[in-house]
């Protein structure tokens, strides 16, 4: 595909027809190949100081979230000040990237991370089932961008991407997008409900095409969620993305991630695939609750040799 017809793709985008053949003539995923590829870099160990600056990155590259119908005020002002100060005995632990809340809780984010550097995201468009009219999801988003959220993970509606309705949903991204303003779009793909992996390159390239920001596994909410398969279908897709367009988009792994070992794996996936440039809380996330706890205990066993007993870190 050379970069003339991936301009074409833009401009046909309008038409359902051609947007199908687009998505449907881009290369088929090798499953097994995937499985494989993913498998063997797993198996890569690193040295000591390696992982020191790997858990140091991962934390780096958190959106620390919490997306639950019990969420309070004061649990959300909690999990900022973790997310600004993760280890306040220890002043040289970086902070995370963003916090990610519902959007009637994003203003106290925002109020409590005045300052800091973190971000604040908000989920929007109907999350999670992404079922609702298009006017519902755009207020949705006006909202959450109204009360200061910087970033939105929106999801697509995965039942018109299965029955082949890829103009709608891709329709459905830039008319997003056009809400986001300057805050950045997370266009969540719910991998789990794909299927295939060649529906994973798809939906990735439709969500790329439509100006997401980043593409984005899983709300969390389904099962499987990030998977090291998926992972490298969404990464080969912004590579192949910016060596066509000279545009450069993220990925964000969400769902499942809880050690610093599956973390340290995805950053080698990372690298191996689409380099080290992409090693940046700007181009690559994790989502994530329980993650931050258990790096922060390999981060204490690296530099004290002991593990920390369960009290060592906050439960979120």
């Amino acid at each position: 595909m050379t970069t003339l017809e991936l301009d074409v793709a833009r401009d046909v985008a309008r038409d359902d027809a051609t947007l199908r053949r687009f998505l449907h003539g881009l290369p088929g995923v090798d499953q097994v190949g995937a499985q494989d590829r993913a498998a063997a870099l797993a198996t890569r160990s690193i040295k000591t100081t390696a992982k020191a600056w790997a858990i140091d990155t991962a934390i780096s590259m958190i959106d620390l979230t919490t997306l639950e119908g019990a969420d309070t005020p004061g649990k959300v002002r909690s999990l900022c000040a973790k997310a600004a100060r993760p280890d306040p005995s220890e002043v040289s632990t970086p902070a995370v990237a963003a916090v990610c809340v519902y959007p009637d809780l994003v203003e106290t984010a925002v109020h409590a991370l005045r300052g800091s550097g973190v971000a604040v995201a908000s989920v929007a468009t109907a999350f999670p089932s992404g079922r609702a009219s298009l006017a519902t999801k755009l207020h949705d988003v006006r909202d959450a961008v109204a009360a200061g959220a910087a970033e939105i993970d929106m999801v697509i509606d995965r039942g018109a991407f299965l029955a082949g309705r890829y103009l709608q949903v891709f329709e459905e991204i830039v008319a997003v997008r056009a809400e986001c303003g300057v805050a950045h779009l997370k266009v969540i793909l719910e991998t789990g409900e794909l299927a295939t992996l060649d529906n994973v390159r798809r939906a990735s390239w439709l969500a790329l095409l439509a100006g997401g920001d980043f593409i984005k596994t899983s709300t969390g909410k389904v099962s499987p969620a990030a998977q090291p398969p998926v992972a490298l279908v969404m990464l080969e897709a912004v590579r192949d993305f910016a060596a066509r367009t000279g545009e450069s988009r993220g990925v964000k792994l969400a769902g499942g991630i809880r050690s610093a070992k599956d973390a340290v794996r995805y950053l080698v996936l990372v690298n191996e695939t689409v380099g080290e440039r992409w090693l940046t809380p700007g181009l690559f996330r994790f989502g994530a609750s329980s993650l931050l706890n258990d790096l922060l205990q390999q981060r204490h066993k690296l530099a004290t040799g002991a593990y920390d007993g369960a009290d060592y870190v906050s439960v979120d």
